[in-house]
């Protein structure tokens, strides 16, 4: 993969975008600590479509109002505020069931959801390591065209 730091949302995007949908831990993560699907009023049927609709308008202000629309891949993985959205990216990436089983006690253990919850999250996965597993993973040739259509729209301004 290029520079990790130059993975744009957009590209983010395209590489989440042929993942699978549900994944068994995140729904227990989810149950668990009662935040994302089902809880909290949440938009998503799955922590997939979460992702992609904040991907879709991390370019403006979206939903919460963002003051910076130029941010890449990184900043957004590192300032995600759900800790069932991160973790089933790190899943849905086949992160290794003992990283996922550390992680997910950690996230389960931390003193309240949101920022502490992220936070252990990130202590076991690092932005360097999901973008390592992006790039590592087997991507049809539909999905590499998608993929690189996304990174020459956004090298053209786009």
């Amino acid at each position: 993969m290029e520079n990790n730091q130059s993975i744009t949302p957009k590209v983010l995007r395209a590489y989440i975008r042929p993942l699978p949908e549900n994944m068994p831990c995140t729904r227990d993560l989810e149950r668990q600590i009662q935040v994302g699907v089902g809880f909290d009023r949440a938009w998503y049927r799955s922590q997939k479509e979460h992702w992609l609709g904040w991907l879709a308008e991390y370019d403006g202000p979206g939903a919460y109002g963002r003051s910076h629309a130029e941010r890449d891949a990184r900043f957004v993985y590192n300032h995600i505020q759900c800790a069932p959205m991160l973790f089933w990216l790190s899943e849905a990436l086949e992160t290794p069931k003992e990283i996922l089983d550390q992680t997910f006690k950690a996230v389960v253990a931390a003193p309240n959801r949101g920022a502490q919850q992220c936070s252990a999250l990130r202590g076991h996965l690092r932005w360097d390591q999901i973008a390592d597993r992006l790039a590592a993973r087997q991507y049809s040739l539909l999905d590499r065209l998608r993929i690189n259509a996304a990174r020459i729209k956004m090298q053209n301004g786009g």
